[in-house]
C-alpha cells in the first residue's frame, strides 16, 4: 500500500504542476514575447522485486519552454529591417510630396518666372511687364528658400528622433545587462528561467526596431549584443552605450558614437537596420543629395540670369544689373567650408563658386596633409569616394587658390566648379592634418535671395546693333551682331570705341562667285578677320572677333540679300535700345538650354535645363519613394511570415491548452483516486488485525 500511495502522490504532484503550468500558459495568452511551457514527466527508478523490476510513479524533469532559436532570429532580423523601411518610407514620402506638389513645388515658380520674361520680351519698354520680372524672381527666390528649410526642418526632425532613438537603445540595452545578470544566477542551478528568458528575446525584439544587432550566446546563459561592425553593445551584465550629436564636420548633420568606457568611436556609416539605420540611410541616399541637387539648381539660375544680364544694356543704355544676389559672398563663401571640431588649427579658409554649370551634387572632404611651402592637400569626393586632384596656387603673398578636379585621362580633367582660398593671415591659423568638409552646393538654395528692385534696370538690349547704310544699291541685309563670348564684365567704354566699324562689300569679279565683305575700325580697335567672304543670294553667317580697349569681342551676325559693289554696313554701339529685345530673348532661352551638371571633359554638351534638372530631381526622388513602399510592403509581408512561424510553434494556442486542463483535471483526479485506493486497502490491513 505505500508502493501505491507513493506512486499516487507522484502523479497528484506532477498533475497539479501540469495543471498549474497550463494556467500559467493560459493567463499569458496576450503577454509579448511570451513562450508556451510545458511540464516534462519521466518514470521514477523501478524497484527490483523477485517477480522483476515494479514501477514507482512518476516525477517531473523540467519545465520546457517552446522555443526556436532559428524562428526567433527571423523574427528579430525582419523586425530590424521592417523598421529600417519603414522610417526610411516615411520620411521620403514627406520629400516627395514636397518637391514633387504643384504649390510647393519649383517648377511653378520657375515657369512663372520665364513667362514673365517671355511677355517682358514682347515690349520691352513696358514698366508693369518689367515690374512682374522683378516680382516672379522674388517669388522664385522664395520658393527655393521655402521648400529648403522645409528639408531642413526634415533634418531637425532626424536629428531629434536619432536622439530619441539613441536613448530607447541605450535603456533597452541596460535592461538586457540586467536580465542576462539575472538569467546567469538563475540558471546556475542547473535549470533554465523561462520567464526571465522570454523577458530578455522580447527586450532584444523591441531593441531591433530601433537599430539592426547581432546575437550571440554565452555559456551561462547571457547573450552578447554587438552593433554596426561587431561594437559590443552588450556583453554580459555590462553595457556600452550610443551617443548621438552634432557631427564633426557638419554640426547639423547628427552623428552616432559608440561609447565604451572613456573612448568614442564614430559608426554611423556602420549602422544598419531598425528606425536608427534608416533615419541614417535616408538621410545619406535622398534628403543630402536633393539638398545639394536644389542648392545647384539655385546656383545656375542665379549664375546664368545674372551672367546674361551682365551682357545686355538697361533703359539708360547702362550695363545691367544682377537680379540676384552674389553667390560668392565672402559671408556665404565662408559658410560653404566646414571645419572639423577635432582640428588643432582654427583657419577658416572660404569655398568660392567658378563655374555652376558642372558643379556635382557632392560635399568633399579636403585634408591638409603638409604646410610647408607650397602646402600639400587630398580631397576627396564623399558622394562615390573618388579621389580628387587639388592643384595649389600660389599668388606670391602667402594666399593659396585651390582648385579641385577629378582625373580623367586620356581626356581633359573634370572641374568641380570651384574653388578654395586660403588668406595668407587664415593660413598661419591652420594645422597640418587638419579637415575641412566642403559643401559647395548645400546652403544654394537658401541663400539665393532677388536684390533689384528697379524695373528700368533690367537688361534687355543687346549692346550693339549693325544697319545698312541708306545709300546702298543693292538688297543686302545684315543681321544683328550678337556677342558669343560672355564680357565679364562688359565695358561700354570700349564697345563705344569701337563705333563706328565700317563694312564694305565687293562683288566678286568672274569667274569667282564670292564676294567679300571689308571690316575696318577706328584707331586702336583691331578686326581679325579683317575681310570676309560673302555668297550674294544666300544666307551667309559672319564671324569675327574685335580688340577694343581691354575688351575682346566674338562677334556673329547673319548676312544675306544681294548687295551691290560699294555698300556699306556699319557696327556700333547700342546707345539708344529702349525698343531692343534681344538680350530679353536671350533670357528666356535659358530655360531649355543645358546649364546645369554638364560635363567639362566631353567636347559635346551634356548638362540639361534648369526644368530638366528638377525634373530629373522629382523623378528621383519618386523613384525612391515608389521603392521604398514597395519595399515596406515586402518586408512587412516578410515579418509578418516570420512572426506567424515563431507563433505557430511558441504562441499559447487557448484551444489546446483548455483541452489540457481537462486532460490534467481527469489525471488528478484519477491519481487521488490511487491514492483513495491504498487508503482503503490499509484501513482493511489494519482492521484485520483488531
Amino acid at each position: 500500500m505505500a508502493d501505491l500511495l507513493s506512486i499516487g502522490l507522484s502523479g497528484l504532484s506532477a498533475n497539479k504542476t501540469s495543471l498549474a503550468v497550463t494556467g500559467h500558459n493560459i493567463t499569458n495568452v496576450n503577454t509579448p514575447g511570451f513562450s508556451r511551457q510545458d511540464a516534462v514527466q519521466a518514470t521514477r527508478n523501478p524497484q527490483f522485486s523477485g517477480a522483476g523490476y515494479i514501477g514507482s510513479g512518476t516525477t517531473l524533469v523540467d519545465i520546457r519552454r517552446t522555443y526556436s532559436e532559428f524562428l526567433t532570429t527571423q523574427v528579430r532580423s525582419s523586425t530590424a529591417l521592417s523598421s529600417d523601411v519603414e522610417a526610411y518610407r516615411s520620411q521620403i514620402e514627406q520629400l516627395d510630396s514636397l518637391l514633387a506638389g504643384t504649390t510647393t513645388g519649383i517648377t511653378p515658380s520657375l515657369q512663372k518666372f520665364f513667362s514673365s520674361l517671355q511677355t517682358a520680351a514682347e515690349d520691352p519698354a513696358n514698366i508693369p511687364a518689367r515690374q512682374l520680372v522683378l516680382s516672379e524672381a522674388e517669388g522664385l527666390a522664395r520658393r527655393f528658400n521655402t521648400v529648403s528649410d522645409r528639408i531642413n526642418e526634415q533634418n531637425e526632425f532626424i536629428n531629434k528622433q536619432m536622439v530619441a532613438v539613441s536613448d530607447q537603445v541605450n535603456r533597452l540595452a541596460s535592461s538586457i545587462a540586467g536580465y542576462n545578470d539575472a538569467i546567469a544566477k538563475a540558471a546556475a542551478n542547473g535549470q533554465q528561467p523561462n520567464d526571465l528568458l522570454d523577458v530578455r528575446e522580447e527586450a532584444i525584439r523591441q531593441l531591433s526596431t530601433y537599430v539592426g544587432v547581432t546575437v550571440v550566446a554565452q555559456d551561462d546563459s547571457s547573450l552578447n549584443l554587438f552593433v554596426g561592425s561587431g561594437q559590443p553593445l552588450v556583453v554580459g551584465s555590462t553595457t556600452s552605450r550610443l551617443e548621438v550629436g552634432p557631427g564633426q564636420g557638419d554640426p547639423t548633420r547628427f552623428e552616432v558614437n559608440f561609447v565604451s568606457g572613456g573612448s568614442s568611436q564614430g559608426i554611423t556609416s556602420l549602422i544598419t537596420g531598425g528606425e536608427l539605420g534608416g533615419l541614417i540611410r535616408y538621410r545619406a541616399e535622398s534628403l543630402d543629395p536633393t539638398l545639394n541637387s536644389l542648392g545647384r539648381l539655385a546656383l545656375a539660375v542665379s549664375d546664368q540670369v545674372n551672367t546674361q544680364l551682365g551682357q545686355g544694356l538697361d533703359l539708360k543704355g547702362q550695363v545691367g544689373t544682377a537680379l540676384f544676389g552674389d553667390y560668392n559672398d565672402t559671408a556665404l563663401a565662408a559658410l560653404r567650408v566646414r571645419a572639423f571640431s577635432s582640428n588643432t588649427g582654427n583657419a577658416q579658409p572660404l569655398l568660392n563658386i567658378t563655374d555652376t554649370s558642372v558643379l556635382t551634387a557632392s560635399d568633399y572632404r579636403l585634408e591638409l596633409t603638409g604646410t610647408t611651402v607650397p602646402p600639400t592637400f587630398q580631397a576627396r569626393r564623399l558622394s562615390d569616394g573618388k579621389a580628387i586632384d587639388v592643384a595649389v596656387a600660389n599668388d606670391g603673398a602667402g594666399n593659396y587658390t585651390l582648385s579641385l578636379a577629378q582625373p580623367n585621362p586620356p581626356a581633359l580633367s573634370k572641374d568641380q566648379g570651384f574653388q578654395v582660398t586660403f588668406s595668407a593671415a587664415e593660413f598661419a591659423k591652420a594645422a597640418s592634418g587638419d579637415v575641412y568638409l566642403l559643401q559647395p552646393t548645400r546652403r544654394g538654395a537658401t541663400t539665393i535671395s532677388a536684390q533689384l528692385d528697379q524695373p528700368d534696370q533690367l537688361a534687355f538690349a543687346a549692346p550693339l546693333r549693325s544697319e545698312a547704310d541708306l545709300q546702298n544699291r543693292g538688297n543686302g541685309v545684315i543681321g544683328q551682331p550678337s556677342i558669343d563670348n560672355v564680357q565679364d564684365p562688359l565695358v561700354p567704354a570700349d564697345l563705344q570705341a569701337l563705333s563706328p566699324l565700317t563694312m564694305t562689300y565687293a562683288a566678286p569679279v568672274a569667274p569667282a562667285t564670292t564676294g567679300t565683305l571689308t571690316l575696318s575700325a577706328p584707331g586702336g580697335v583691331t578686326v581679325s578677320p579683317a575681310t570676309l567672304s560673302i555668297t550674294p543670294g544666300q544666307s551667309n553667317t559672319l564671324n569675327y572677333t574685335i580688340t577694343s580697349g581691354g575688351s575682346t569681342l566674338e562677334v556673329s551676325q547673319a548676312f544675306s540679300g544681294r548687295p551691290e559693289s560699294g555698300d556699306t554696313f556699319t557696327l556700333g554701339f547700342n546707345s539708344n535700345g529702349v525698343s531692343d529685345n534681344r538680350n530679353a530673348l536671350k533670357l528666356v532661352d535659358l530655360q531649355n538650354k543645358q546649364t546645369v551638371g554638364v560635363d567639362p571633359s566631353v567636347g559635346i554638351s551634356t548638362g540639361v535645363s534648369f526644368t530638366d534638372g528638377y525634373g530629373d530631381l522629382v523623378e528621383r526622388v519618386g523613384t525612391l519613394t515608389a521603392q521604398a513602399r514597395q519595399d515596406s510592403e515586402a518586408t512587412g509581408a516578410i515579418l509578418k511570415q516570420a512572426t506567424n512561424n515563431r507563433d505557430s510553434l511558441s504562441a499559447v494556442n487557448l484551444d489546446e491548452e483548455a483541452a489540457n486542463l481537462i486532460k490534467f483535471e481527469q489525471y488528478y483526479n484519477a491519481s487521488a483516486q490511487v491514492i483513495q485506493v491504498a487508503r482503503s486497502l490499509f484501513d482493511t490491513l489494519i482492521n484485520t488485525f483488531r
